[in-house]
This record gives C-alpha cells, sequence and structure tokens, in this order.
C-alpha cells in the first residue's frame, strides 16, 4: 500500500505537458514564419490573423497542458482545462480509473463525480502510482473507504 505523500502534493501528466508546450513552440513559430514569407497580395492585417490563429491554438494547447490535481491541507483542487474545483476533504469519497480510462474519476458525496486530467491514463506506470498517491491521502485525509 502506497503512503500518502506530504503536502502540498500536485499530480499532473509528464509527457502530455511535454507534447502540448512542444506543439504550441511549433505552431506559433510556423505561423510567424508563414507570415513573414506569405505571398505579398497578404495585406498585413491577414498576417497579423495568422499569428493570432497561432496564438490562439498555442492557448488551446496550454489549457489541455495546465490539468493538475493538487491535494493542501484544506482539500483537493482540479485543475482541468477549462474549470477549476475546490473541494474540502470530505466531499471527495474516492478516486478510480478503470483500465483504458483517460484519466481518474473523483466520486462525490453529493452522488456526482468528476474527472481528474491532471493524471492521465495514458502514462500507465505515473498514473498508477500517482493515483495509488491520491487514494491513499483520500484514505488519510478523505472519506475513501479501505481496499484490500
Amino acid at each position: 500500500m502506497t503512503d500518502a505523500p506530504a503536502l502540498p502534493a500536485v499530480w499532473r501528466p509528464r509527457v502530455t505537458r511535454l507534447v502540448a508546450y512542444a506543439t504550441a513552440g511549433v505552431i506559433v513559430l510556423g505561423m510567424i514564419v508563414l507570415a513573414v514569407v506569405v505571398a505579398p497580395q497578404f495585406q498585413l492585417f491577414d498576417r497579423v490573423l495568422m499569428v493570432l490563429f497561432g496564438l490562439f491554438v498555442a492557448w488551446i494547447l496550454h489549457m489541455l497542458a495546465r490539468c493538475r490535481v493538487v491535494a493542501a491541507e484544506t482539500g483537493l483542487t482540479v485543475v482541468n482545462a477549462f474549470r477549476t474545483r475546490r473541494f474540502a476533504w470530505a466531499e471527495v469519497l474516492d478516486a478510480q480509473m478503470n483500465a483504458g480510462d483517460p484519466w481518474p474519476t473523483l466520486d462525490l458525496a453529493d452522488g456526482t463525480s468528476v474527472g481528474a486530467m491532471g493524471i492521465q491514463g495514458s502514462e500507465r506506470e505515473l498514473a498508477a502510482r500517482q493515483l495509488a498517491e491520491l487514494r491513499a491521502t483520500l484514505r488519510e485525509r478523505g472519506e475513501a473507504p479501505e481496499r484490500h
């Protein structure tokens, strides 16, 4: 059984962040180069829009790369692509991720659930370790049942 990490603890993907930020850099750089070398019939406005489009795509990729789960003394914060949610420890009952799931699901005391995109199932070993640490933290701080 995994021990709970010291708080504050942050769980976030590695490969997803690397790919998202590298892709964002390539897209922005590519759009800047395209805006500079594009045919002369394109006006300054068109060139600026090309760069702005590249920056918009980079912003979307940043939103995907910023996902994380943060455990602090006050509770759990789940930062997903476009929404951040904060939960008191008693609000989170359990975390589970079945084989093939893209990320874990947090079961909440009100009967709902929320995805935690900060732990990516595609990073199998890292995801398993992070999920085990999160569950250990929930057992220590929250209401998660003991697993045998």
